[in-house]
């Protein structure tokens, strides 16, 4: 266990929350910018919330859980 008591201190700088939120928002973007179709937009937004909620939300609480946090 990392000795703050967070996760985030056990990943590399391409793991941490901020990079996972600026890749999605830079995928979608791009997704947007490439295509200009909301049917194809939309499937890569819906994609980036399920791995947000994933890595953002999930997996840290299950992490918590395990490790005796909050």
């Amino acid at each position: 266990m990392a000795e703050n008591g967070s996760m985030w201190a056990e990943k590399p700088w391409w793991c941490q929350p901020w990079t996972i939120v600026l890749t999605g928002l830079g995928v979608g973007s791009a997704s947007w910018l490439f295509w200009q179709r909301w049917w194809v937009t939309a499937p890569v937004a819906a994609a980036i919330l399920v791995w947000w909620w994933l890595f953002l939300v999930l997996v840290p609480a299950t992490y918590r859980q395990q490790n005796g946090g909050d």
